[in-house]
């Protein structure tokens, strides 16, 4: 095995999911798909955003952020996954899974707090509707985003410094798809104690936090939309948040199983498969989610479509 350092070693090597080559062939073929609806979906969200003006609202905003951030984030792992699959090393650099982790490690980070800060906008919006704009203007969510991504890159700091100071001289083989903080301790030859908690209090400091913004908002949201007298203003206010709520529900019960739990209970086999979820499954449904739940953005996209095609097919035959 190469040497970095005199302790660390110069590359390490994926396993993956499986040594099939049957299986990591039929994987790579889905993965494949995954990952192309998952850029075709978010890039026609942010697309569909940016050119209708009547979506220049604090919400879209968040939402393009939001696609904006899961094309990024399965981008940081998809690509390397897929060449892993039709590569016979599987290896990747020191350097290149530091980097992976570190820009993954914020992305997840960062998707907590905009959750949050969505959520936030929710609570505006439903329960100060008159102030919304006052409250809720351009520059001040702006700050919000950037206060986002402060606290997801602050946070990947802090788990991959503590992560990458370790000596890894057990083995170069991670027992998984892409660099992650728990298998990569895996492969220390000292105790991690102090690194899991750590991961534990940084991750659960991030995590908990927006999710505490979350339970706070649309409980006052709840409270909000109960006293709306009629029916209808009830399923209109309460239909902003269900996409929203669905994003919530399938990030953080993922998030919270995979780092939110005791270091004994870790199983590499589940804590692959629950991986695939949030690394492939998720940023992919996020844009469905937001799009065919969403009326406006429905609507824009047909309309964009309209436009578009035929002025394409003009300029193709020109």
């Amino acid at each position: 095995m190469d040497v970095w350092n005199g302790t660390n070693p110069s590359y390490f090597v994926l396993l993956g999911l499986t040594d099939d080559p049957t299986l990591q062939l039929f994987l790579f073929v889905l993965f494949l798909v995954f990952y192309v609806i998952t850029f075709l979906a978010n890039i026609g969200i942010m697309v569909t955003i940016r050119a209708d003006s009547h979506l220049h609202t604090p919400m879209y905003f968040f939402i393009n952020n939001l696609s904006f951030l899961d094309l990024c984030y399965s981008t940081i792992i998809t690509p390397k996954t897929l060449a892993t699959f039709l590569s016979v090393t599987k290896r990747i650099t020191f350097v290149e899974c530091l980097m992976q982790m570190y820009l993954f490690g914020a992305s997840v980070s960062l998707e907590c707090f905009l959750l949050g800060i969505m959520a936030y906008d929710r609570y505006v919006a439903i329960c100060n509707p008159l102030l919304y704009m006052m409250i809720m203007k351009k520059r001040f969510c702006r700050q919000l985003v950037g206060f986002a991504y402060l606290g997801g890159y602050l946070n990947a700091t802090i788990h991959t410094s503590c992560t990458f100071q370790l000596p890894f001289c057990k083995t170069n083989k991670i027992d998984h798809y892409y660099c992650d903080v728990p298998p990569l301790l895996k492969l220390s030859c000292i105790d991690t104690t102090m690194n899991e908690l750590v991961m534990f209090i940084f991750g659960g400091i991030a995590e908990m936090s927006s999710l505490t913004i979350i339970i706070v908002s649309y409980s006052y949201i709840i409270s909000a939309i109960w006293k709306i007298h009629s029916q209808q203003g009830r399923k209109k206010a309460f239909s902003t948040c269900t996409s929203h709520l669905v994003t919530v529900s399938i990030f953080y019960s993922t998030i919270v199983f995979m780092y939110l739990r005791p270091s004994s209970s870790y199983a590499m086999s589940q804590d692959r498969i629950a991986s695939v979820f949030y690394t492939v499954i998720i940023p992919m449904l996020n844009p469905l989610i937001y799009s065919l739940r969403n009326k406006e953005v429905t609507r824009a996209f047909v309309k964009i479509k309209k436009t578009f095609i035929p002025n394409l097919l003009w300029y193709a035959r020109t």
